[in-house]
């Protein structure tokens, strides 16, 4: 059977947006009492795999979340240090760059780089990882989600992990 170009965009057009639409649900706006958070700030739940942006009065957006793998999940206080859109990729080793937009490029749309060592929270190439205790002590995102928190934050901004 031999499908057209038109039909492959078609196909491509519809899947970006049934994507676009299940991260865009997974992100609501919840009650979050018995913390004093300022507002702006995140605050990561490694266990519930859950990212909170503190809207103030009680209220916070969650996003969805992919943490650290068992041994590489880290917790503490930090602030934005770094925020990058489209950011190239290298890994530990010295490996080749990937450059940012690629879609082998597993930091995805962008990046907020935290003060503390190497650690980012970012996007991903792979959004099924979403929910998940699968990086290396990154905080992994929709990309939908992270263009919606890199917007709201800026350099400063405080980081709380916690288990």
């Amino acid at each position: 059977m031999k499908v057209s170009r038109r039909s492959l965009l078609t196909f491509a057009a519809a899947a970006v947006s049934l994507l676009t639409a299940n991260a865009a649900q997974a992100r609501d706006i919840v009650p979050l009492t018995g913390y004093s958070y300022a507002p702006g700030s995140i605050v990561i739940h490694t266990s519930t795999r859950q990212l909170f942006y503190i809207l103030g009065g009680g209220q916070a957006i969650r996003y969805p979340v992919g943490v650290g793998r068992a041994g590489m999940a880290w917790h503490g206080n930090g602030f934005i240090a770094r925020k990058h859109v489209r950011p190239a990729w290298q890994d530990e080793k010295g490996g080749p760059v990937i450059p940012g937009g690629s879609p082998r490029n597993p930091m995805g749309a962008a990046a907020l780089g935290l003060d503390r060592g190497n650690y980012a929270i970012h996007g991903t190439n792979d959004p099924s990882s979403i929910g998940g205790f699968v990086s290396h002590g990154c905080i992994r995102m929709h990309n939908e989600d992270i263009l919606d928190l890199f917007r709201r934050t800026s350099i400063g901004t405080n980081v709380y992990v916690l288990q």
